[in-house]
């Protein structure tokens, strides 16, 4: 006898929720796939900080900066908590953000960096999210996926200096070593 996975949908995923199956378990969809997230360490935690503070002096009203908090990813049966997202500015009581309302999503990932740059860079690029960031927090660098086309990205940079903008917002200039530790 063969076994089969079974995926679970956003639906159901919402009612399990709902249901209280998951209080006090850090958990997200991927891919159908309810998976527990690695806890934060304090290096992971502070830097995040420091980049929501950043992100959000810069804002301007022309984004929301979401910490830890779910997108909404239908294509793929996927609803991640990013460490940041910018997203749309607007409020989102009736439904968490979806990839058409997310200007770039960002994670710090070391025990997580295999799933990061993994799984999650294709759920983020199948929907076509335009750019995504993973702060590679083991070999301290900052890692730059852009153009989403055909289920992955087409731009893949890896970096340690210099400056960089979020490609909806290019008036903003970020040290590359601010984001890393």
């Amino acid at each position: 006898m063969t076994s089969t996975l079974l995926r679970w949908t956003l639906q159901d995923y919402h009612r399990m929720i709902e249901a209280g199956l998951f209080v006090n378990r850090p958990v997200e969809l991927l891919n159908g796939l309810v998976l527990e997230m690695a806890p934060e360490g304090p290096e992971h935690a502070d830097l995040s900080t420091d980049a929501d503070e950043l992100f959000g002096a810069q804002s301007q009203g022309r984004y929301r900066v979401r910490v830890a908090k779910p997108i909404t990813i239908p294509e793929t049966g996927s609803e991640p908590e990013p460490d940041i997202a910018l997203v749309r500015p607007q409020a989102y009581r009736q439904g968490h953000p979806t990839p058409a309302e997310v200007y770039l999503v960002i994670e710090f990932a070391k025990s997580s960096l295999e799933k990061d740059t993994g799984e999650k860079r294709l759920a983020y690029a199948v929907a076509g999210i335009e750019e995504y960031w993973v702060v590679n927090l083991q070999e301290r660098e900052l890692i730059l996926y852009r153009q989403p086309l055909n289920g992955d990205y087409q731009s893949e940079q890896h970096l340690q200096t210099g400056q960089i903008s979020p490609l909806a917002f290019p008036d903003i200039q970020i040290s590359v070593r601010t984001l890393l530790p």
